[in-house]
């Protein structure tokens, strides 16, 4: 007989899954509407595209600005347990294609994710999952976690931190996706991701992965589907514990966290 408990996990499941779809179609339906305004446009005379496009990019540029620059209310209630974040803007290029493999498969990488709640560091799985780590080692090497948030954290029924996205709104990632790796990762038992792993998001589909991962700081009912990657250093697990203890803004378990959580800087090392 399912208990309450384990019925509670399932459904906080499930909505993972569902939202990570959602994220997705609507990713796909606005490239498919910019490709049919860029379509329209090259029809209509030279005069009409400038006041067209003129006008489409600023109200764009609105929406884009209000949901990446407005930030979640925070109770009273909840101290921010984090400081300013560093002086920078995000960067916004993306890439058609996944890097060239460059990193050395026999070598030890680490990652350090230099936060507004403190350093996170990460020992990289680099040998199980190659692809993984060698596109998280060339976009930390352009800047491109730098001054981006952390803009989900889960607190029921899965725990996790996710992070990843330069647009903040959990549709974003580099242009191209990576190949799915390590999913019979020996951590993996009973379908339940331990604390302390870190892993790739991504749509629910096979190989979708692209730049947003997750951290989780409690063990975590998931299927085998997201790429486990590297695990989290003692130090860095304290600043998950002190990120999730404040809480996220909706009060239903997931939202964006209280926590005002900004990688300052992200840098893969080999050692």
């Amino acid at each position: 007989m399912v208990t309450q408990e384990q019925r509670k996990r399932q459904l906080a499941r499930e909505k993972f899954l569902r939202q990570q779809q959602r994220r997705t179609s609507a990713r796909r339906k606005a490239r498919a509407r910019n490709s049919v305004i860029a379509s329209v446009l090259g029809v209509i005379i030279i005069g009409s595209v400038a006041l067209y496009a003129t006008g489409v990019m600023k109200d764009d540029d609105k929406a884009n600005a209000s949901s990446q620059t407005t930030p979640s209310a925070t109770p009273s209630a909840v101290k921010d347990p984090c400081e300013k974040a560093a002086a920078g803007s995000v960067k916004t290029q993306t890439w058609k294609k996944e890097p060239a493999v460059t990193i050395d498969k026999s070598a030890k990488y680490t990652m350090t994710l230099a936060t507004t709640c403190g350093d996170i560091g990460i020992a990289l799985k680099t040998k199980a999952a190659p692809h993984t780590v060698n596109s998280f080692s060339f976009l930390a090497g352009k800047g491109y976690f730098d001054h981006t948030k952390c803009h989900r954290l889960t607190t029921n029924g899965i725990y996790v931190l996710q992070c990843g996205d330069p647009t903040g709104s959990g549709s974003g990632g580099p242009g191209y996706t990576i190949p799915d790796e390590n999913l019979k990762d020996a951590s993996l038992k009973n379908n339940t991701y331990p604390a302390g792993t870190i892993a790739m998001a991504n749509t629910g589909q096979a190989h979708t992965g692209g730049s947003q991962f997750f951290l989780v700081y409690q063990d975590s009912q998931l299927p085998p589907s997201y790429t486990p990657f590297g695990t989290v250093s003692a130090d860095g697990m304290k600043v998950l514990t002190k990120i999730a203890a404040a809480g996220e803004n909706t009060g239903a378990g997931d939202g964006a966290p209280n926590a005002t959580v900004v990688i300052n800087k992200a840098t893969v090392t080999k050692s």
